[in-house]
């Protein structure tokens, strides 16, 4: 082999050892001085955004170069409006980022609203946890248990179609038999739990036992609530204890329970952080390292504890992962899925 071969194939193999490094160079150098905006699918004061707020403040510290997070607030259509921002809108170069609903990952496929964008082409950052979601009322509320909504009408609070406050009773109406009645067009949890302290509706279903805790942490306890079903293929350990029912226990034939599992997929992307499509491929994989060391801060998940926040990181990689899967459902069950969240009175 002659001298001039091998010292391009020695120069080849510096390039590819000293690549990872160069990346994170570049990385570092490009957020270096730079605001990045930190997008919140949700109103003020809710789940999501304390967890968004909780990430704004520390990612910053993780990121290469150090960027300065801001939160924002984007409400609308069950988060939609932000999945639409972030997928077509948003600049692709990382500097702009979002915490949507699981929900608006899921609505392109079998959602009942027309959106503009295709969430299995969204870069994931990563979830912050696994979400289950609850159906609970207040305790002067007609019921008592779950089997009893499906002789009694009870009357519900919602945000808006696309959302899990909308689509979970929707689904439970047609699929199980409950006759809840709806009331649609609240912002975010924080006004549904607002309106059923102040006696507005007797309940909500499709809202995470974690966005309850931060918002109203006595309601639990103090029997101000009661929490009839688990909206989930797998319970809570915490809710399991309590001998609280899964309203996936409820499906009547396999194939319910195949259009329950599709619904409730949403649940294990929890949290849900996202980066548009077309973002730099080293700029995604620094900001998934970045979520995941930021989740794992022994400071932080201390700052989560006493916020009642329930820290449980997926990886960016997952999460994409399991989106892939979820878009891979067969079709018949995609469509019957579609049907049964079309809400209808009971």
């Amino acid at each position: 082999m002659s001298h001039r071969i091998v010292c391009a194939l020695a120069s080849v193999v510096s390039l590819v050892a000293l690549t990872p490094a160069h990346a994170q160079d570049s990385v570092a150098q490009f957020y270096k001085g730079k605001e990045l905006k930190l997008y919140i699918g949700s109103t003020p004061g809710g789940g999501y955004d304390s967890y968004g707020r909780l990430v704004a403040r520390h990612i910053g510290d993780h990121i290469p170069g150090n960027p300065t997070i801001v939160p924002v607030n984007m409400p609308g259509a069950g988060s939609n409006r932000l999945a639409a921002y972030i997928y077509s809108v948003a600049p692709k170069d990382g500097t702009e980022f979002a915490i949507i609903f699981p929900g608006a990952v899921l609505d392109p496929l079998i959602g009942t609203q027309k959106v503009q964008d295709d969430p299995s082409k969204f870069n994931y950052i990563g979830s912050a946890n696994v979400e289950v979601f609850t159906c609970f009322v207040r305790s002067d509320a007609p019921v008592q248990t779950f089997k009893d909504t499906m002789a009694k009408s009870v009357v519900l609070a919602a945000s808006a179609a696309g959302g899990s406050t909308r689509d979970m009773p929707a689904l439970e109406n047609n699929l199980i038999g409950t006759k809840f009645h709806v009331v649609s067009g609240y912002p975010g949890s924080r006004q549904i739990n607002l309106a059923i302290e102040q006696g507005e509706v007797q309940g909500a279903c499709g809202i995470g036992l974690s966005s309850i805790e931060v918002q109203y942490p006595d309601w639990a306890t103090s029997g101000k609530i009661r929490i009839l079903a688990q909206e989930t293929t797998k319970g809570d350990p915490e809710l399991d204890a309590k001998g609280i029912p899964l309203t996936y226990s409820f499906a009547k034939s396999d194939e319910d329970r195949k259009v329950m599992e599709l619904a409730y997929s949403q649940e294990v992307f929890g949290r849900p952080f996202v980066l548009p499509p077309g973002t730099p491929a080293e700029r995604v994989a620094a900001l998934r390292k970045a979520f995941i060391e930021t989740l794992n801060d022994k400071a932080v998940r201390e700052e989560a504890q006493k916020m009642r926040l329930d820290i449980a990181p997926i990886s960016g990689e997952e999460v994409q992962t399991l989106v892939t899967k979820v878009y891979s459902f067969p079709q018949a069950i995609v469509e019957k899925t579609k049907q049964a969240l079309i809400y209808k009175e009971p």
